[in-house]
């Protein structure tokens, strides 16, 4: 069973809700990243999600395009995302991480050399954004090999032949878009939600996370109810933002966001 896995069953069992942040790796300086991984797992993340930088990011809205940018301005590279995973193991043998981000690098390095570096990193689990199911046969099949999960995104517009098709290849989270847009997006309709989740479940026993428009501990718990697993990322980045010219600070100040977080959803009944 992967790291991945064990950590969503043990929570599945203990009857709690899996919080999921995400950052951009690099910003806003590749020298922060570890000790904001760290913060994050102080904060009550279960698992940690690293968006790795792209010039192209085409899911993400203005917040995750700035926080790019800035990571690319300092260097930020695939390479540099997986020496921060090695770096981040040293300290931490236990909280999964999952890479977030677009094919065009993985095609750079090739699918088989990709995969054999990013499980000795200590990576568990790869979301590549525009990489359809139809065409991650390669790409599933060196990961699984190797005891890693690949995960996908669900849309609000998906339907059940699309559901079935992901649910078959997919492992350890599904990834359900709770809005149509971008990251970033508001105003989520927690009943639509659960109807989809309904809908989604019919085709898999997967563990169901739910993200963009998670914005407060409010949100946070009203999704958390129906789904098993709530993703924030959007809502981290903009305070990495506000506090990017007192680095030494935003450790606490994540910290702090996400245990808010982790206390609505372990007040959940």
């Amino acid at each position: 069973m992967s790291r991945l896995k064990q950590t969503l069953q043990q929570l599945h069992d203990q009857q709690r809700k899996a919080l999921i942040p995400y950052i951009t790796v690099g910003d806003p300086h590749p020298d922060a990243t570890v000790g904001l991984m760290h913060a994050l797992v102080r904060g009550g993340a279960n698992v940690l999600e690293l968006g790795v930088p792209f010039s192209d990011p085409m899911a993400d809205g203005p917040v995750i395009q700035r926080a790019c940018e800035r990571a690319l301005r300092h260097g930020t590279s695939l390479r540099r995302t997986l020496e921060m995973v090695v770096e981040f193991r040293r300290d931490d043998a236990i909280t999964p991480v999952v890479l977030m981000g677009y094919l065009n690098p993985i095609e750079t390095w090739g699918v088989e050399v990709f995969a054999q570096h990013v499980q000795a990193a200590g990576v568990d689990g790869v979301l590549v954004v525009d990489l359809p199911v139809e065409e991650t046969a390669e790409l599933s099949q060196c990961m699984k090999a190797r005891n890693l999960d690949c995960i996908f995104l669900l849309a609000p517009t998906s339907d059940d032949t699309r559901i079935a098709a992901i649910a078959r290849e997919a492992s350890g989270y599904l990834y359900y878009v709770s809005l149509k847009g971008v990251t970033g997006s508001d105003r989520i309709d927690v009943d639509s939600v659960a109807a989809k989740l309904a809908q989604i479940r019919k085709h898999t026993r997967l563990p169901v996370a739910v993200g963009f428009g998670i914005r407060d501990a409010a949100t946070a718990a009203q999704v958390g109810a129906v789904a098993d697993a709530v993703i924030v990322g959007s809502m981290l980045v903009s305070e990495i933002e506000r506090g990017q010219d007192a680095p030494a600070e935003l450790p606490q100040r994540l910290e702090r966001k996400l245990r808010k977080l982790r206390n609505a959803l372990d007040s959940l009944d």
